[in-house]
């Protein structure tokens, strides 16, 4: 936007799908990932990551709750992440992750609720809502990509703001907008991660041109594009995502701290 507002707040992003914000008082990290460049197994094909974290552990200071969109890839919770949740009061994550990661981690089903007490009095809403982490209906992704979760956050007098995680569908999409419409931050991970082996190479998480037709659907007054670098995986950088807004008329949408930080 071309100024920040009253409903809006800083967002750092430190590479891949890792941002820090404050909101309500409380101070939230999404999908921690702080290991060095790599290879890193896993269940399905290897990941490669090729350039480090702008930031570590140790440079965040407190975090009081981690928004993890799946701990099952480590695009989205490595080595250092892990180790990092066992210091955060609190975790939200998949159903699944909630029983994998047990501590402080809690599972948040579809459109289920968490309220949190905030440090001057009232309450912080986080609400799960549906992700799907590649092409086509949830049951015919999930056995191959596994299951992910994004994220709404209400409260009284605050905005409302939406973390995507590791979602590919505009369905799942529309249906959030029908709930929470319009949206004033919406912290997209985005970057057409592909793999041939898997859906035809189709998109595993939104590419430029669905980043923005989901601020369009979303009605999304900013948005902080994340996971669209950092990683061999990721076909689609800043620049396809300042070329999809542009295009769709959506430029001064793209948060303007992002934009600087080219």
């Amino acid at each position: 936007m071309s100024q920040l507002n009253a409903d809006q707040f800083p967002v750092r992003t430190f590479g891949g799908p890792t941002a820090l914000f404050e909101y309500g008082g409380l101070r939230f990290l999404t999908d921690p990932t702080f290991d060095g460049p790599g290879d890193y197994p896993s269940a399905g094909p290897t990941l490669s990551k090729t350039a480090p974290s702008s930031a570590t552990p140790a440079d965040l200071g407190s975090v009081d709750v981690v928004l993890l969109s799946h701990d099952e890839h480590a695009d989205n919770l490595d080595t250092s992440g892990r180790a990092l949740l066992a210091d955060v009061p609190l975790t939200l994550t998949t159903p699944g992750g909630g029983e994998r990661l047990a501590g402080t981690a809690k599972g948040v089903a579809d459109w289920e609720t968490v309220e949190l007490e905030r440090p001057g009095g009232g309450t912080v809403t986080v609400t799960g809502v549906p992700a799907i982490h590649g092409p086509g209906p949830r049951e015919e992704v999930e056995p191959f990509t596994g299951q992910v979760v994004g994220f709404v956050l209400t409260g009284e007098n605050l905005p409302t703001v939406y973390v995507s995680g590791d979602n590919a569908s505009l369905d799942a999409v529309r249906e959030i907008a029908e709930r929470f419409a319009p949206v004033d931050t919406a912290v997209l991970f985005a970057g057409a991660p592909r793999f041939p082996m898997l859906f035809d190479g189709s998109p595993l998480v939104l590419d430029s041109t669905q980043a923005a037709e989901a601020t369009r659907i979303l009605g999304a007054r900013r948005v902080v594009p994340v996971h669209h670098d950092s990683w061999a995986h990721f076909t689609e950088g800043r620049d396809e995502l300042e070329a999809a807004f542009k295009a769709a008329g959506l430029a001064d949408r793209l948060d303007q701290d992002w934009a600087r930080h080219a």
